[in-house]
């Protein structure tokens, strides 16, 4: 108890904060934290306990709910291990605790916790793998990191007293106290805003939002968390405001921007301005006499820019997918706040995946980086631990050391778990490629990646670097009784290719198939377009072609990536009907048979999908790109039939000279379209645009006016007119001109 009052008492002094490890069995170590917390003088309301029982006076959630505490500043949060330990909430928990304040972590003995099987291990054993398949890799990794870093303290809690392994104290050099930032000379913003700045850091990208006063700008704001930059956001929403501006926010969930109202109403209660808020506790919409607003919406209707505002700010963009990201260019002035490291997004895929659109974009762009802390000290040692821990800072090799690969030079390598943990620079790098993958990594992911007994790890390197990698989930396999349940609407955990076709495509026999799903493949960014992902597919398939039935993958559907993995031999099966929450697209499911067994699963979905098309087209699907449209349709392995009666054909045959109308019947239109769009008999009969039309106007039953104005014709005659064309041509492919 002595070491707890030191450590925060050193956490106060230095602005940073302390690590406590409480090591024992579940009852000792809770009433040890209790102990501790008071020894230390930690107010209650100052506490969140995270674990699954309110054994202290203070708030408390499951590990589950740890998203509760984004966006808040806590005094102590106390992690407790015994029942689980989901990465996510380890990593929500530091973040949210302020310099002088304690993390507090309660778990068994650590020379036996790696070994133990806990309620996280049970999400990661999915059939038809069980629990004790899962390894202790992560927690092995994480004691190691634990005994290894500054500020961390370890106390062995057991029945015969207290044993002290590291006491985690520092004894660091005074801190010269902190000035409060000046404002810039001349600022456009109310001098008071500048004032409420706690970092030079945040003043300067409050000067930097004045940029959306004016139409034109766009300002990206990237920083690692705890940097202060929804607090900024909400500074310069407020002053937009104050002047008239009507600032539309967005951000993955409410809770993520709940900071930059907060700050908003703080600052326009400084100015002396008269506004009201929808709701006192959580406001979502902040309206200002004379006109201004600070107003949220979700990424779902933000995209429409509901309201015409002046400027957007879309608040954690990296967690948001890139289509929602472009959709709000056409705002006149916009602000994007990422976070380059941790567990709200991947900063650096937010970079990678959009940058190059928005440097595109009529938009004059401005970069600001936010780097000092302000709920801690800079250098603060438990963030350090968390960033190595969690692995929040890692990267893929930097671009020299794999400039030169090529599909020839480079090594394919079977990665283990067991080969990423014993190498700390290859774990980094394959996880660092993976971060750039996906719009959102956690750091539940790497445990994943560590322990997981259904996912394989594959890559290319040169030199020893990582330049690709694919991470791969064995799936199906599964006995008679999981796939009777999975058929009844039972979710199977890790199984989500049998899960579809068994589930929403009604195949009770879908889930017997063994297959490998690619869950996420990444190619460095300065050796793409050079046939590396394509290249590790293809070692992927000569690897697995004779141990499993199929390979697949399920992603978010642009044309891009359809085209991608149609050329790598990957055949539709699905699309969905719903668009995804996280991607914003409709999810294509694509399978590569490898053997019998896979060859009549793909071929029947195949032709399935094929009989659905034409209903879905019309009804669910028919805001979809057409472009996608037309890559998914074309990467089905199946032939439509053109069963068409002497008198369809007549129908047909009569529209290009305006004899015939499409509305008569559509029926045999649609026909005609799906087998030019899915088995051509000539490929390039038509153009692009031909092809859009056809899935505009005949498969998804579009107006004509809104048909002509989508695809850029002057009038709906002259669309008609293009139609007509295009029917003239398939019909002499498809009929030989005999009507």
């Amino acid at each position: 108890m002595e070491l707890a009052g030191e450590l925060r008492a050193e956490a106060q002094r230095a602005d940073e904060r302390r690590l406590l490890v409480l090591a024992g069995d579940p009852g000792r170590t809770r009433a040890r934290a209790g102990d501790a917390l008071a020894a230390a003088d930690v107010p209650a309301d100052g506490t969140t306990v995270l674990g699954p029982e309110p054994f202290l006076p203070c708030e408390h959630h499951e590990q589950t709910r740890a998203a509760e505490l984004l966006g808040r500043t806590r005094s102590a949060v106390v992690v407790d291990c015994h029942t689980g330990c989901r990465p996510n909430a380890l990593g929500t928990a530091v973040g949210a605790v302020e310099g002088g304040g304690l993390v507090l972590l309660l778990t068994p003995p650590l020379d036996d916790w790696p070994d133990r099987r806990d309620d996280f291990d049970e999400s990661l054993a999915v059939p038809p793998f069980e629990r004790a398949a899962v390894t202790g890799r992560f927690r092995a990794r994480l004691v190691h990191t634990l005994r290894a870093h500054r500020g961390v303290a370890i106390v062995s809690v057991g029945a015969d007293g207290d044993s002290v392994e590291r006491r985690g104290l520092t004894d660091p050099a005074p801190r010269r106290p902190a000035s409060r930032p000046t404002p810039p000379p001349d600022p456009g913003f109310p001098v008071a805003t500048y004032e409420a700045c706690l970092t030079d850091d945040q003043r300067d990208t409050v000067a930097a939002l004045e940029a959306l006063s004016t139409p034109g700008d766009a300002v990206v704001v990237e920083a690692d968390r705890g940097r202060g930059k929804s607090s900024a956001a909400g500074l310069a929403a407020a002053a937009l405001a104050h002047d008239g501006r009507d600032v539309l926010v967005t951000a993955p969930q409410y809770r993520s921007g709940a900071e930059l109202f907060t700050r908003a109403v703080a600052l326009l209660e400084t100015l002396g301005a008269e506004f009201d808020v929808d709701r006192p506790d959580q406001p979502q919409c902040v309206t200002v006499a004379g006109g201004g607003r600070v107003r949220f919406e979700p990424p779902a209707r933000a995209v429409d820019l509901p309201g015409d505002p002046d400027a957007v700010l879309v608040d954690e963009a990296a967690a948001l997918p890139v289509r929602r990201l472009q959709a709000v260019l056409d705002a006149p002035a916009v602000a994007f706040t990422t976070t380059v490291h941790g567990y709200e997004g991947a900063g650096r895929g937010f970079s990678v995946r959009f940058r190059d659109r928005l440097e595109e974009s009529a938009h004059t762009v401005t970069e600001v980086p936010m780097t000092a802390p302000i709920r801690y000290a800079d250098a603060d040692p438990v963030e350090v631990w968390a960033f190595r821990a969690l692995l929040f800072d890692a990267r893929p090799p930097v671009e020299p050391v794999i400039a030169d690969a090529t599909p020839d030079s480079v090594t394919y390598r079977r990665l283990s778990s067991g080969d990423l943990i014993e190498d700390e620079n290859l774990l980094r790098e394959v996880f660092g490629l993976l971060v750039l993958a996906h719009y959102r990594t956690e750091p539940s992911d790497l445990a994943r990646l560590l322990d997981a007994p259904n996912l394989t790890v594959r890559a290319l390197t040169e030199g020893g670097h990582v330049v690709a990698v694919a991470l791969l989930a064995r799936e199906g396999g599964l006995d008679r009784a999981t796939r009777e349940r999975m058929y009844a609407g039972e979710r199977v955990r890790g199984n989500m290719i049998p899960d579809v076709l068994t589930t929403q495509l009604r195949d009770e026999a879908a889930g017997r198939p063994v297959g490998q799903r690619v869950l996420r493949i990444a190619t460095h960014a300065a050796v793409r377009s050079r046939g590396l992902g394509s290249h590790l597919l293809s070692e992927v398939r000569a690897e697995f072609a004779d141990s499993v039935d199929w390979l697949g993958v399920g992603y978010g559907a642009t044309p891009e990536l359809v085209r991608f993995w149609g050329a790598n031999g990957y055949r539709t099966v699905h699309l969905s009907t719903s668009r995804n929450d996280r991607s914003g697209e409709y999810s294509a499911v694509m399978l590569a048979p490898c053997s019998a067994a896979g060859r009549k699963l793909a071929t029947r979905h195949s032709e399935w999908f094929c009989d659905r098309a034409v209903g879905t087209l019309t009804d669910a699907l028919a805001d979809a790109d057409p472009d996608v449209v037309r890559a998914v349709l074309r990467a089905v392995d199946a032939t439509p039939e053109l069963d068409l009666s002497p008198w369809e054909w007549r129908l047909v045959a009569g529209v290009p000279a305006g004899a015939a109308i499409l509305d008569t019947n559509p029926a045999p239109f649609r026909r005609l379209a799906l087998r030019q769009l899915v088995d051509p008999a000539d490929p390039g009969a038509l153009s692009d645009r031909e092809e859009r039309l056809l899935v505009r106007k005949v498969l998804q039953a579009r107006p004509w006016p809104a048909v002509a104005d989508a695809l850029g014709f002057v009038s709906a005659r002259e669309c008609k007119q293009a139609f007509g064309d295009a029917v003239e041509t398939l019909t002499g492919l498809y009929h030989g001109g005999d009507s």
